[in-house]
């Protein structure tokens, strides 16, 4: 049944404003809601989804925030590269940058990401240099490849069966990601019909109706696919350590069939400012229905403005919560 929660895609507000913000090599399209002297929320959006997905969420915010949310590049509106090295964490990082210098300039933003979004996102909040731009950082059902890549280490170095188990139960999880490396298949599958049946898919798993409509919905399975290809391998196995000093919320959705809880247990160590929420969703559900997450943004985000006045310009040092 549907939930008092859902907002139908149709019912979504259109974009102020739609933009094209010249990326790392490809053209992306991006898109403003709200009112342009609000803080800043800037939404990433993961796979095989393009920014369509946040219109539920964005109809609940846009009367108190300014919303940027973009098509990652090979999909929707934006440019598909060519090359598979081109979908790399690193070319999605500055994209990121590039959109913010494009639509919001001087103005550090508060960043929600989503599954691949959130996987793309860690890239630019453990970036140095990228950091100043950031006011914050809010991700959801997507680790940082090398945090994931350290986590496995560790475990595979344990000799508890504990360990063992939530290094096999993540394995078990990620069953997608070696069908994805799979040359031509996963692309077939979606030409053959998957794009019609993933609504019908996203009711049987999780039980979503009225999801927002992409009318880009096979070309994005399909160009997506490469992102997996393009980062798995090099990152799982040789993870670099990174960190972030920036406010954190960890939203863990724990009825998540492809990203389990377990993922995020030591991320302390790598963001100590850090703030950690559970919730009884699915990969998809918060976003199709928006309350709960509506409500954590607004929380999260008046908080850090609320303590902007106290911080010091030049202090980059973490802080515990």
């Amino acid at each position: 049944m549907a939930d008092s929660n859902d907002i139908p895609g149709g019912a979504a507000r259109q974009p102020v404003q739609c933009l094209a913000v010249a990326g790392d090599g490809v053209r992306l399209a991006a898109f403003r809601w709200g009112h342009a002297d609000a803080p800043v929320l800037l939404l990433v959006h993961g796979y095989p989804d393009n920014h369509t997905i946040w219109l539920p969420l964005i109809d609940a915010l846009a009367d108190e925030f300014q919303i940027i949310a973009y098509d990652v590049r090979g999909f929707g509106a934006s440019q598909t590269p060519r090359r598979l090295r081109d979908y790399r964490l690193e070319r999605l990082a500055n994209d990121l940058e590039a959109v913010i210098r494009a639509t919001c300039p001087g103005r550090p933003v508060h960043l929600l990401g989503h599954d691949w979004g959130s996987i793309q996102c860690w890239e630019a909040v453990t970036e140095p240099r990228l950091q100043p731009l950031l006011a914050s950082y809010t991700s959801i059902s997507g680790p940082c490849l090398d945090h994931v890549g350290q986590w496995m280490r560790e475990r595979l170095g344990q000799k508890r069966a504990s360990a063992w188990r939530q290094l096999g139960g993540q394995l078990l999880s990620s069953w997608y990601i070696v069908f994805f490396h799979l040359p031509l298949l996963p692309e077939l599958c979606w030409r053959l019909g998957l794009d019609r049946a993933w609504p019908w898919l996203l009711y049987r798993v999780e039980g979503l109706r009225n999801m927002p409509r992409n009318a880009s919905q096979r070309a994005d399975g399909i160009h997506g696919v490469a992102l997996y290809r393009a980062n798995f391998i090099r990152r799982l196995f040789r993870p670099c350590v990174r960190h972030t000093g920036l406010p954190v919320q960890l939203i863990v959705p724990l009825r998540d069939r492809f990203v389990r809880p377990q993922l995020f247990d030591d991320l302390f160590r790598w963001a100590p400012n850090l703030t950690r929420h559970e919730s009884a969703a699915g990969h998809w559900q918060l976003l199709a229905r928006p309350r709960e997450l509506a409500e954590r943004m607004r929380r999260f985000i008046a908080q850090q403005e609320e303590a902007k006045p106290l911080a010091a310009p030049t202090d980059h040092a973490p802080q515990s919560s």
